[in-house]
Order: structure tokens, then sequence, then C-alpha cells
């Protein structure tokens, strides 16, 4: 399945890091076919174990293949470890411009997936953060590298993020050191210079490595039938269509009508003319119900039923009785007796 390096369209090949031992080149070729047809597919082998390197390459029939292999396989995880898929055409190295950051202390639990999704929010990242893990066991060794397409982008990360906690660890973040150089780390002014000279076009921007659903239109209205009836339809449409002059012009009326009615005295109330007593109550406004009728034996003046008169003096009740609703004064007492008459005396 491999091919000369030289005979590869550069363009149209993705770099394919992060791979379980178990991984062979026929898994590789099944799995990015899905994506688009597979011209070639190759993975370093060890001379002495004859075991692959933990990379490889695929190679796809169009450029846009490759792309959208980039954005569909990327972090997907075979045998439990998330693949890097990256861009490896030749122009690759030219966009490092050295905004390359350490992140150090993390835990065990972190994963190449969430240092993308945290630090993709301070710029462009150029490649996949890349943990650095034992080759014989996979486990993290505690570090990893993000390279940023700006000096911008790695500022902001190490200002926002030096020292924060991620997965109940302070990470420590810095500049990381240059290769084969005593010392030096990246971020210097040098560097900043020269990536201020030749700035990335827009055409040389990585995307984010995850594809967005496109944006879905609006729902249609439920039809009228369905929102509301007929006769609420056509009742809405009148108010609608309704003059602001003519709506205010009843609103008017309504209370004027509800004020003359709430003024004009009622017979089941004692007042009123000769003329009106008996008669109906006026007709209530639009919207409000009648008052309920006035309990027995109310009057005019008074907020109820009269309430009974305090009991007579020396504790004796009287039925009620006359008129007004009082009770009588009660009768005088009877007269004293007379002593008997003496005795007449006999001769």
């Amino acid at each position: 399945m491999a091919a000369p390096i030289e005979e590869r369209n550069q363009d149209a090949t993705v770099y394919v890091g992060g791979l379980d031992e178990k991984v062979t080149e026929a898994i590789v070729w099944e799995l990015f076919l899905q994506a688009g047809p597979v011209v070639n597919v190759h993975m370093p082998k060890d001379r002495i174990t004859g075991q692959h390197q933990g990379y490889g390459f695929v190679e796809f029939q169009t450029e846009d293949d490759a792309d959208y292999a980039m954005k569909i396989m990327n972090m997907i995880k075979l045998y439990g470890k998330p693949m890097r898929v990256n861009k490896a055409s030749a122009h690759q190295k030219q966009m490092d411009i050295g905004a390359n950051i350490f992140i150090g202390n993390l835990d065990p639990e972190v994963d190449e997936k969430l240092l993308f999704d945290t630090f993709s929010a301070f710029g462009v990242i150029l490649q996949t953060p890349k943990i650095m893990r034992d080759p014989e066991t996979g486990n993290s060794r505690g570090f990893a590298f993000i390279n940023y397409a700006s000096f911008d982008a790695s500022d902001a990360a190490i200002e926002a993020m030096n020292g924060q906690y991620l997965c109940n660890r302070p990470i420590q973040i810095s500049y990381a050191f240059k290769k084969d150089s005593k010392g030096e780390r990246h971020g210097s002014a040098a560097e900043r210079l020269l990536a201020a000279q030749n700035p990335l076009s827009q055409s040389d921007r990585p995307h984010q490595n995850f594809a967005e659903a496109p944006a879905m239109p609006p729902p249609p209205p439920p039809p009228p039938s369905m929102s509301m009836s007929n006769a609420d339809a056509a009742n809405n449409a009148w108010h609608d269509v309704r003059a602001p002059a003519a709506a205010s012009a009843s609103v008017d009326a309504v209370s004027a009508a509800s004020t003359a009615a709430a003024s004009a005295p009622s017979p089941h109330f004692g007042g009123g003319g000769e003329g009106m007593r008996g008669g109906p109550p006026p007709r209530p406004p639009m919207g409000m119900w009648p008052p309920p009728p006035p309990p027995h034996g109310y009057r005019m003046g008074m907020g109820g039923p009269p309430p009974p008169p305090p009991p007579p003096m020396g504790g004796m009740r009287f039925p009620p009785g006359g008129g007004g609703g009082r009770y009588p004064p009660p009768p005088p007492p009877p007269p004293p007796m007379r002593p008997p008459p003496p005795p007449m005396h006999q001769k």
C-alpha cells in the first residue's frame, strides 16, 4: 500500500497520529475510506520490531477529500485512543511561526480533545495538541504542546490559563523551548518580528478541525385552522383594521355609560323618582356582571342589617315587636300589697 514519498500528492495527504499498536494499514484504509477514495496508506515501521511507530499517512484522490477527512476523523478514538489528523502538505512547516506553548502538570484524565476544546477559544491552532505519552503504556506523561497560528493567541492563552485548574490540577503554561537550542524559548522578539512581516493568508489558516452543521431555516408558521378558529381570526382582523380614533371613541363611550349607570339612583336602594320605582335596574356595561341583590332588611345609609339592641336592665328579655324594630319598655311594677285590716273586737 505504500508509495514513495516523492510520488505522493502532498496536498491530498493527511497525517494520522496517536495510533494504537493494534491498528493496521488495512484498518486505516477501511476507516478513511468513509471520507473519500483512498489512494495510498503508509505507516512507518520500526526496523527491529517491525511494529509501526504510532502514526501514518493517508493519501486521497483529491485535496477536498483530505480536507473532509480532517474534519470528520480528527479526535476519533480507535482502540480507545484519539487519532490526530492533520494536513501533511509541504507548506505546513512554513505556517509554524514559533507560537508554541508548553503545558505542564496535566491530570492523567486530560486528553487531546479536552485540550483542543479548551485552548482553541484563544485562537487558531495549527496542529492537534500533542500530549506526550509513554510509548509502552500509552499513559500521559503529564505535559503537552500546542502550536498557535499567532502570538496574540499564544499570549492570551498563557495569560488566561496559567495556574488555572484543569481536571483538579493547576496547569503551568509557558513558551516551549526551541529544538536544538541552549535553553532558548519560543516567543522571542525575532520570531515576533518575522511573524509580523509574513502574516498567514486566509487560505493558509487551518480550520478548527470540527465540522459545524448548517443553520436550519425557521419553521413555517402554523395554518390559521390550527392556531385559532375562523370566528377568532375574523374578530382579530376586525380589531386590527379599526381606526385608532374609532377604538378610542368606543372606549370613551363605554366609560361614560359606566359612570352614568353608577351615579343614577336605583329603586332597589330606596332612591329615584316615582317613575323609576318598581322598574328594572340599569343594564351593566359590557364585560361586567350585575351586582347581587341587596340582603333582606337592607336600608339606605346602613352597611347591613341593623344590629340587635342591647338587653334590658335586670337581665330580662322581651320578645321583639312594635314598629321600627325596637323593644317596648318594661311594664310598671305591681302596686304594693295593703296590710290586712285589724280584727274586730267582739263584745
